[in-house]
């Protein structure tokens, strides 16, 4: 084994329990976003880098420090994706979606970030994401918050989680609070970390999520955002808390809350769990009206969410719900003549959906007892008797699972 080349860092092989958790989480969103009428899209693992440079910011650190890209060999600079909103961006200008307006699309997949690997947090990790384009009203900023609750709720991983929900105002708003911003933490620039002095003057909302201690007490006291909002927003703001009640989804203001790229206006909020450590957004989300201007296209409004199934995934793990999937009938072939017998009725019973399995390997003696040990809900044993095939049914208790055996196995038999 020692010339075996080894995983790379940051990267995972996802088998057993932990596959089947990721499974569900997936299964559970792909069912959820039709409930929605969130339309299925494939966005292309790589781009041109400019896409991600110019919709995330030179100056944040996914760019700066975080993003795998590489030249090709015609010379071109391209990127590993590290998130899915700025592509759909892209695709929305560039492959005709502005036709489908308001669109409301959604995918999952693998994403990549150069980063400190970490609980639930890796190089190669994946997310769920859903996205709305071309719509401004307040109730599709709703819309997606409840689609997010009810995801958690059907992966049964909602018991405590908190939606964390605050708005960033219109473009107008924001600008204000910026300025308010800069000027207070100026007159502490020199007890700031070393991130927040680097933030201070082109990115200040930043800092109010800092979590270096040295930050924390002049945080507390920075401008709100409650004290620059246009009557606009407020409205904006009143309109989404207020459907978010009428739904009866509970939430709390987190005025902390905050998205540090100026494209980001209005509705910010993420779902946090108390149960995985101090890394516990499991979903996060806002409305980034700006983004596809910084994409070189027309003003358009925009609102999306993502998740890490990876986290979501050790929630359902943590809850006991996944597992291995279920085994309904365990046929046993105690005699090799029996075998194409039993091949046909394992046959149709996959095709009725029902989840079987067939031992008919080793010794025959002791397939009966191996199928016993696999604890199916029905068990079918294969004997020969007078030179014919014949089917021994058991179950605990006559189930509709029993039944639709029985029915099968009584077709083949007839």
């Amino acid at each position: 084994m020692s010339n075996t080349p080894q995983a790379i860092r940051g990267t995972q092989d996802i088998f057993g329990t932990d596959a089947e958790a990721f499974a569900h989480v997936v299964e559970t969103f792909e069912r959820v976003r039709k409930l929605y009428r969130f339309r299925r899209v494939e966005m292309p693992v790589f781009e041109k880098t400019a896409v991600f440079s110019r919709s995330l910011g030179e100056t944040t650190d996914v760019v700066s420090k975080e993003m795998y890209s590489f030249e090709d060999r015609g010379g071109e600079s391209l990127t590993l994706r590290p998130e899915f909103t700025a592509g759909i961006a892209r695709a929305y200008l560039t492959g005709g979606w502005k036709q489908f307006a308001p669109l409301k699309v959604a995918t999952h997949g693998p994403l990549f970030r150069y980063e400190r690997p970490q609980k639930g947090r890796y190089r190669q990790f994946h997310q769920i994401d859903a996205e709305i384009i071309g719509a401004a009203e307040p109730m599709v900023d709703v819309e997606l918050l409840l689609m997010a609750d009810q995801l958690l709720k059907e992966l049964g991983i909602s018991d405590g989680v908190t939606l964390q929900l605050n708005t960033l105002g219109d473009a107008e708003s924001r600008e204000a609070w910026r300025a308010a911003l800069i000027e207070y933490f100026r007159d502490h620039k020199a007890s700031l970390s070393e991130d927040s002095q680097d933030r201070l003057e082109r990115n200040p909302l930043r800092i109010l999520d800092s979590k270096d201690p040295r930050d924390k007490p002049f945080t507390a006291d920075a401008p709100k955002i409650d004290d620059f909002l246009s009557s606009e927003a407020q409205d904006f703001f009143g309109a989404v808390t207020q459907g978010l009640e009428a739904a009866s989804v509970d939430f709390v203001r987190a005025p902390a809350l905050v998205r540090g790229l100026d494209y980001y206006r209005h509705t910010a909020f993420e779902f946090v769990t108390d149960r995985l450590g101090a890394q516990g957004t499991v979903l996060g989300g806002g409305r980034y009206d700006g983004l596809l201007e910084a994409l070189g296209g027309p003003a358009t409004p925009a609102v999306g969410w993502a998740a890490g199934i990876e986290r979501l995934a050790m929630l359902v793990s943590d809850a006991g719900i996944g597992g291995e999937p279920p085994l309904t009938c365990i046929l046993a072939v105690e005699d090799d003549a029996a075998l194409p017998y039993a091949q046909k009725a394992i046959t149709i019973l996959r095709h009725q959906g029902i989840a079987a399995e067939m031992i008919a390997s080793g010794s025959p003696r002791k397939r009966f007892d191996k199928a016993v040990k696999l604890g199916a809900k029905v068990l079918v044993s294969f004997v020969m008797r007078d030179g014919a095939p014949v089917a021994n049914l058991r179950a605990a208790e006559p189930t509709a699972d029993y039944l639709a055996v029985e029915q099968v196995i009584q077709t083949i038999q007839s």
